[in-house]
């Protein structure tokens, strides 16, 4: 399997989020993702992507992409993750390791950044197709995306 960098711009994403601030905890990401997933579904509200972001240090959100109308419940707010260019890597974590993933691509941002080529990373996010716990193909194409400003 072939890894490789590349750069994107992303468009404006309008999603269903519930964000939080303290250690990294799997389980508590996955409770939150199925709890905007059980309400998208008793609601009939149309998804997209998955997506987890960490937007500073300790803090944590996990969102739903929207595509159509919808009123969250209390606890949940929707809102719009502006358009962006960012780095990213697509990979499948049975094969790589996330943590190689990670580390590389921060690397190569780090070179990107002394050859004037970006001014810094703003961010992290993962985005999945669809539930990566119980759909292979969502977990199979793990795309991690690091937001630039370039």
């Amino acid at each position: 399997m072939t890894v490789d960098f590349g750069w994107g711009r992303s468009p404006a994403i309008r999603v269903a989020s519930i964000a939080w601030k303290g250690p990294y905890s799997e389980r508590r990401i996955r409770a939150q993702f199925e709890r905007l997933d059980r309400w998208a579904r008793a609601s009939h509200v149309r998804t997209g992507r998955w997506i987890f972001l960490e937007p500073n240090a300790r803090a944590w959100e996990v969102a739903l992409e929207l595509r159509g109308p919808a009123r969250p419940p209390a606890g949940v707010r929707t809102r719009t993750l502006r358009a962006s260019r960012f780095a990213h890597i697509v990979f499948d974590p049975e094969v790589v390791e996330p943590r190689v993933v990670y580390h590389a691509l921060s690397d190569w941002l780090r070179w990107q950044k002394k050859e004037k080529k970006i001014r810094t990373v703003t961010s992290t996010r993962e985005l999945y197709l669809g539930n990566p716990w119980t759909e292979r193909k969502a977990w199979a194409r793990t795309e991690v995306q690091f937001l630039v400003r370039p």
